[in-house]
């Protein structure tokens, strides 16, 4: 079901980043749209791990410099039947992790830290085993995606726009200036909604990997306390990458949030180990 609903988000974006690029261009601008979604999700898919690794100043590690972190993630790809990604240790007190890569044998799995000297093993292997889920379910493809056509849709939308196209093709101004403000946003939340859906088909994934549901709950209650007292410096195009998002929002914020409620995801997690 989860599968289906990012499928169905994902045709929706691409839906509104065809109609942004008509209602602004015509079949010029429609074209136009196309074509830079094509570049943009060509880069992202080959460059964006390493470009959020360096980021981050994640530093790779072997057996030697993190023989816990080497040991469970070894024993859960085998489980996933997925190969050994790349393992990476970020410095900083914060807490958090995160999975990057276009598919299983290109992928990356980051922890911080604050991470490893705060969890116990059972919690620790709840968030290494939420993060292969995202490798297992080619979860950082889906958001590589959905972030690079939401970045699409902003650039077709930029006022730029208005100066395109022939008779046939200039756009309606009030239309225009209306895309340009909704578009955007739209895309967003659209890409929002489809970071949320994973989330909640990691955390599924993740428990079913390790049979111990409570120790990922364990674990997000410790972030959720972890994230407001060590924030963690994180840029908002990549929020959706962490386990937990490393910039906290309420109310009206939430609308925008890349993760669900950290209170529902224990809820579900301790309701699946009853």
């Amino acid at each position: 079901m989860s599968m289906v609903k990012t499928t169905l988000l994902l045709a929706a974006m691409t839906g509104l980043l065809l109609a942004v690029g008509a209602a602004l261009g015509g079949r010029s601008g429609m074209t136009i749209a196309l074509v830079m979604a094509g570049v943009m999700n060509f880069g992202a898919l080959f460059w964006s791990d390493k470009l959020v690794l360096r980021m981050y100043n994640a530093q790779p590690v072997g057996p030697q410099e993190a023989p816990e972190l080497h040991a469970i993630v070894a024993r859960l790809s085998l489980k996933a039947g997925i190969p050994m990604p790349r393992l990476y240790v970020v410095p900083g007190p914060s807490l958090n992790a995160f999975a990057t890569g276009r598919s299983p044998k290109h992928a990356a799995v980051a922890a911080t830290e604050g991470l490893l000297t705060a969890m116990n093993p059972d919690e620790l292997e709840g968030v290494l085993a939420h993060e292969l889920s995202h490798v297992l379910n080619r979860d950082t493809l889906v958001s590589t995606v959905a972030a690079t056509i939401a970045g699409a849709i902003s650039w077709v939308a930029h006022p730029f726009m208005l100066m395109g196209g022939g008779d046939d093709d200039s756009p309606n101004p009030i239309a225009a200036i209306a895309m340009m403000i909704l578009a955007p946003l739209a895309a967003m939340m659209i890409q929002m909604a489809v970071s949320r859906s994973r989330e909640y088909g990691a955390d599924e994934t993740g428990a079913r990997l390790t049979g111990r549901p409570e120790g990922l709950a364990s674990a997000l209650r410790k972030l959720h306390i972890a994230s407001a007292q060590i924030p963690m410096h994180a840029e908002p195009s990549t929020a959706h990458l962490f386990i937990v998002n490393p910039l906290s929002g309420r109310g009206f914020a939430s609308l925008f949030s890349t993760h669900p409620p950290l209170e529902e995801r224990i809820a579900r997690l301790l309701a699946r180990g009853r």
